[in-house]
């Protein structure tokens, strides 16, 4: 089912919350750029979300629910958002997610922890997150990873910091969209334009907690 784009900037959540999962970004032969989300800690619980970017530039969200549609929405900017059910469920014997959202149909490997990810294994979560290094760390993030930063302002506003923990290389996909096959794994180029940030130009799946801050006046209603 397909909802209306927001034109206002929903009033969800006025209030700092955290989410703690994993983003996997890649890319296809055909030009479709995929941003996956797996939630495990959300104020809207459990959830997982694709945004979607097709070769014309057309930005899709697919959320499962209203709410997650309104907490997604109140941070990025999409064409066309659709609630439909989506599902991401990983095989650890296999090492690969299969998502289902709609009119996708994917299934990513993730192959060796990338030396981003190891280092983030040496930078303490408190040094990562924290407000007082937060810049450091965005010059950094963006010298070493093109096309990332971990700090920026949402679409209402809000102040987002990104704590990254680990990443892993995304070394093959199988995708389709609508029953067409999306071609195999390539780099997220053109970069993705749904908010401030982008993923990195290699495919990867980043654990990480995300912090959004409330903006500093009242939300638009």
């Amino acid at each position: 089912m397909s909802c209306a784009v927001p034109s206002a900037v929903p009033s969800f959540v006025p209030r700092a919350v955290v989410l703690d999962g994993h983003i996997a970004g890649a890319g296809s032969q055909e030009g479709t750029r995929l941003v996956v989300g797996r939630w495990h800690r959300s104020p809207v619980g459990r959830f997982a979300d694709v945004m979607v970017e097709r070769p014309d530039g057309t930005r899709v969200l697919l959320a499962p629910r209203d709410d997650v549609v309104g907490l997604v929405t109140r941070l990025y900017t999409f064409d066309d958002v659709r609630v439909v059910e989506v599902a991401v469920v990983p095989d650890p014997a296999a090492r690969a997610w299969t998502v289902t959202a709609g009119p996708l149909r994917a299934r990513l490997v993730l192959g060796r922890r990338t030396a981003t990810g190891r280092l983030l294994g040496l930078v303490p979560r408190a040094v990562v997150g924290a407000r007082a290094t937060g810049g450091l760390v965005d010059a950094v993030a963006r010298t070493a990873v093109r096309g990332v930063r971990t700090r920026g302002r949402g679409r209402d506003g809000s102040l987002e910091v990104y704590a990254a923990r680990d990443q892993h290389a995304l070394v093959a996909l199988d995708a389709q969209w609508d029953g067409r096959d999306l071609g195999g794994l390539r780099p997220v180029e053109p970069p993705v334009r749904f908010g401030f940030s982008s993923v990195p130009a290699r495919p990867s799946v980043t654990a990480l907690r995300v912090t959004i801050e409330a903006p500093a006046g009242p939300a638009t209603p």
